[in-house]
């Protein structure tokens, strides 16, 4: 600290500067001139200027001293290799000082001019003075001088000279950017690094190993955008381009080539100019160092102004053509920067800093004031007196930002008793605490823990996820038996069979459990389904509608549900692929997965509904062939978005009663189980007690909804036909299996045994029924008959798959009558054309891959459900289509006629097809099945007791 009295009331004075600055930013800050006013006390007063350089170093002031002497032919040159040592980052500030170093890029890209026309020197040829490629050639050997140097100075030592990626101050953000935005394309992380790091060489090649180029970006950096905008260096011709533009890089580099080429003429000529355009620079760069509102709030965490100390200011340094360069340039500027010099010259060297002649000193008054006071007073005098003598009308006699300040011998001499100095607020700035590296660390850091937690938490429950987005069509949901399936509408290249198990053999499970019987595999329509989209799409912009498949597309234990959903995909398909190839309206196909049997069927509907709220081509659903208990919640929610939905094996007796969106072409439960009691009523002896008994899976835990009808109406059906029924039996599941044993002893064993059992149950429950029937005294070799719905006409009796008892006959209903409406329809050479795996074969109603009906009743509720939003060739709105539903009638199906015309409103509807078939065990141990009686689709006239004879 200072030891004298001039350095202590000099120290409280820049400490009440440095307190100004902090609280209103921008004070005005003179050039510190002191001086002795005795010649002898000179090096005193340099002593002092250096005690106040370790003063304000020790309270973490930025601040740089300069002490050598500077080579130069001239007073000016050696001022501009003063302020050239200035740009050296370290030469500013200690270990104490606050924040990062200090950046000078303006007086750096001076220097480099500066650099580059000493390279060229004065020896090499040029052409001859006024030829036309003179100045041309001239300004190519400037630009390729400064290519070389890379609009750097040179600095062979620099440390960074060998490691071009930390020069690219531009090309790393555009890389981050790169990086950013494959993530937020849902690419993987690898992709998004690898892109980032793929365009980083890119640009590193074309920044750094192309010849004869400028730096990539260059237009872009703050330096050029100053050197093109500063009015200092603004010239007379207006011939060239003088503004840069973010989105014109090659205007912009020829604005700067030209400015380039103009800056280093006048650095030829000498003069004055180096010196004011190296002082002009360093003051933008302090200003820019020093600005409050920046990306990083520098100007906040930097409280105190830098400081230039100059102990020894004369004409050897370059000091006094220095402290008069500070002065010219914040006069021609008419703006304020913070940097506050601290300058000592020798009492023989005042003069020097004057225009002209030096004023004579006051005569001291009476009572002295004290040099503290005497300080401030010349203080507040030369900031008063500032306007006026930087007036360009008026005769400067001396430079108006020097504050000259004689300094007596007795205010030079060691004080003895110590007081305590001022020393400005040192409280660190909320921008220092709030917006600093530290917090840039815990922010990034909560940052990336919260991304990973979200990115996490994304693939967690959606399907498609990448680091910050995902595709909320679908999500991820528990499957039963354990494992994850994807649910809802598959949209942006999900596919559900990327989901399905792996099989044994490696792979998918997409095939179905058939093999040659059922090519197809539900990769493959999804993959057919896509490329139908994409040529719609692409071909057929606004001459399409959009129906959704909503089925079950997930694999069980025992495959049935996959099944399902794989054989109704194919019937959709089909229908897309006929409709695209005859229509002028094209047909487009969403497809949605509920999960293993339906299983989380409502969260599907409201995927479909939230889908169908921005896409208004959406007309109508296909599917929900399943009756569950959550099956009213999703047929409402569909209702609420306006979608009709057209069932091919839905058989819920409630719906089409409930709701007016509901279309169905699967007979209902009542009505099935009516048709059924034509049989049962030849099963009847009359006069004569007969037992039945209904036999039902046991729903409590499950979403089943179809048992429980199947079980009522077919109790009541028995009731109606005059049986004595016996109490209702619920069998469980355990581990996939059903518990039938102790079932069976009890109603075979007992003293009422049943003569006919309705048994509402599921295809997969049969077998193991009739092991326990065929084994169990009191029913093995007893004639019994056991009726049941449509869930059995999925079981394959003709191949082997099911048997039945030796005295049991099986009587159950079919949804999709076949045989009759083979001979009027196209199905089945349509599907030898479209469908996957049956190119050149012969299809018959009776083939394995169609037999079962599911892919027929799909094709025929997507033919329905087209032919209502395509009416008269244009495509219909989503109520247009609802309402066309009601005038549908289209004959020629694969089921028969599809005829909605009769369909009342929440009622029931006639017209539905049904098969009653009767199997029985043959003397070989297989079963032999015959059809009882039949109705196509469209045919309203009932059957009849005598239609369905049984085989007793």
């Amino acid at each position: 600290m200072p030891e004298c009295g001039a350095g202590l009331h000099l120290q409280d004075q820049l400490e009440m500067l440095i307190q100004d600055f902090r609280t209103s930013a921008e004070p005005p800050v003179p050039v510190f001139v002191v001086h002795a006013q005795e010649g002898a006390d000179d090096d005193a007063v340099a002593g002092l200027v250096r005690q106040l350089y370790a003063g304000q170093e020790a309270h973490g002031t930025r601040c740089a001293v300069a002490q050598d002497a500077y080579e130069g032919p001239t007073e000016v040159r050696r001022a501009a290799a003063l302020v050239r040592a200035l740009s050296d980052p370290k030469k500013w500030g200690g270990p104490k000082a606050v924040y990062r170093r200090y950046a000078f890029p303006r007086l750096r890209l001076v220097h480099a001019i500066d650099d580059a026309v000493a390279a060229l020197g004065d020896g090499r040829p040029a052409p001859a003075p006024g030829s036309p490629g003179a100045g041309h050639d001239q300004r190519q050997l400037l630009l390729n001088q400064l290519a070389q140097q890379r609009w750097r100075p040179r600095s062979p030592a620099r440390w960074r000279s060998g490691l071009p990626l930390f020069d690219m101050a531009h090309i790393l953000p555009a890389s981050l950017v790169t990086v950013l935005a494959a993530l937020l394309a849902r690419s993987e992380w690898y992709v998004a690094v690898g892109s980032g790091l793929v365009f980083l060489l890119l640009l590193t090649v074309l920044n750094y190993v192309l010849p004869g180029r400028a730096p990539i970006f260059l237009w872009l950096r703050r330096e050029s955008r100053w050197f093109m905008t500063t009015t200092f260096l603004r010239a007379a011709d207006q011939d060239e381009p003088t503004e840069v533009s973010l989105l014109r890089p090659v205007r912009s580099w020829k604005a700067i080539a030209a400015r380039a080429y103009d800056v280093a003429e006048a650095l030829k000529a000498g003069g004055d100019f180096h010196l004011q355009l190296c002082v002009l620079a360093l003051r933008e760069d302090l200003r820019d160092n020093h600005r409050r509102w920046s990306w990083d709030l520098r100007g906040f965490k930097r409280p105190r102004p830098p400081m230039l100390f100059l102990p020894h200011a004369d004409a050897r340094n370059g000091g006094i053509e220095l402290i008069r360069a500070v002065s010219d340039v914040r006069s021609r500027r008419s703006e304020l920067d913070p940097l506050l010099v601290v300058a000592a010259v020798r009492a023989q060297d005042v003069p020097h800093l004057e225009r002209s002649v030096v004023p004579s000193a006051p005569d001291p008054g009476p009572a002295t004031p004290k040099f503290g006071e005497r300080l401030r007073t010349w203080y507040r005098e030369w900031a008063h007196n500032l306007r006026a003598e930087q007036s360009p009308s008026r005769e400067r006699s001396v430079l108006p930002w020097v504050m000259k300040i004689p300094l007596p011998h007795d205010q030079l001499a060691p004080v003895e008793e110590r007081r305590r100095h001022l020393r400005a607020s040192t409280r660190p700035t909320l921008a220092r605490l709030v917006w600093a590296l530290h917090t840039l660390v815990l922010v990034v850091a909560v940052l990336a823990a919260g991304t990973v937690m979200r990115a996490d938490a994304l693939h967690d429950r959606y399907c498609s996820a990448s680091l910050l987005t995902a595709n909320r069509d679908t999500r991820r949901a528990p499957a039963p038996g354990g494992g994850t399936e994807c649910v809802g509408i598959a949209t942006d290249g999900v596919r559900f069979a990327d989901w399905l198990p792996a099989a044994p053999t490696g792979g998918a499970v997409t095939a179905l459990t058939d093999g040659e019987d059922r090519p197809w595999t539900v990769a493959d329509l999804e993959d057919r389904i896509a490329r139908q989209n994409a040529d719609v799409l692409a071909r057929h912009p606004g001459t399409y509608v959009t129906v959704v498949y909503a089925g079950p597309l997930s694999a069980d234990r025992s495959g049935s549900s996959l099944v399902k959903g794989a054989e109704e995909l194919a019937g959709v398909y089909l229908a897309q692929a006929v409709v695209n190839e005859n229509s002028s309206v094209k047909l487009r196909v969403l497809i949605a997965n509920g999960g293993v049997d339906l299983g989380h069927q409502e969260r599907m509907a409201e995927a479909i509904a939230a889908y169908a709220a921005h896409d208004p081509t959406v007309v109508g659903v296909i599917g929900t062939g399943r009756d569950l208990k959550s099956s009213r919640a999703t047929t409402r929610v569909l209702m609420e978005a306006g979608l009709p939905v057209v069932s091919g094996t839905n058989s819920a007796t409630y719906l089409p009663r409930e709701f007016a969106n509901w279309f169905s072409l699967a007979a209902t439960d009542e009505w099935q189980t009516r048709q059924l009691g034509l049989i049962a009523a030849q099963l009847r002896t009359p006069k004569r007690r007969q037992y039945a008994l209904v036999l039902a899976r046991d729903t409590a835990r499950t979403d089943d909804l179809y048992t429980d009808e199947q079980a009522r109406y077919g109790g009541q059906m028995l009731r109606r036909q005059g049986f004595t029924l016996l109490d209702r039996r619920r069998y469980r599941l355990t581990g996939g299996t059903p518990e039938l044993r102790s079932h069976a002893q009890e109603i075979c064993q007992g003293e009422r045994v049943p003569s006919v059992i309705y048994f509402a149950g599921r295809v997969e429950d049969v077998d193991p029924l009739m092991t326990q029937l065929g084994t169990e005294p009191g029913c093995a070799g007893r004639p019994l008959a056991i009726l049941t719905g449509d869930d059995l006409s999925k079981a394959d009796f003709t191949a082997g798959g099911q048997s039945v008892a030796p005295k049991v006959t099986l009587y159950h209903a079919a949804l999709a009558e076949l045989e009759r409406a083979a001979t009027r329809t196209a199905f089945y050479l349509d599907a030898a054309k479209h469908l996957p795996g049956l190119a050149g074969r012969r299809l018959r109603h009776d083939s394995p891959a169609l037999a079962s009906g599911q892919t027929a009743l799909a094709h025929d509720a997507t033919r329905a459900l087209f032919w209502a939003a395509s009416r008269d060739d244009r495509p219909q709105s989503r109520a247009s289509t609802w309402v066309n539903l009601r005038n549908v009638k289209i004959e020629g199906m694969a089921t028969g006629t599809i005829d909605f015309t009769r369909a009342p409103l929440y009622g029931d509807r006639t017209g539905h097809s049904i098969v009653l078939k009767e199997v029985s065990r043959a003397g070989d141990g297989t079963s032999s099945t015959r059809v009882v009686c039949r109705r196509t689709a469209g045919d309203t006239a009932p059957l009849t007791r005598a239609e369905c004879p049984i085989g007793r």
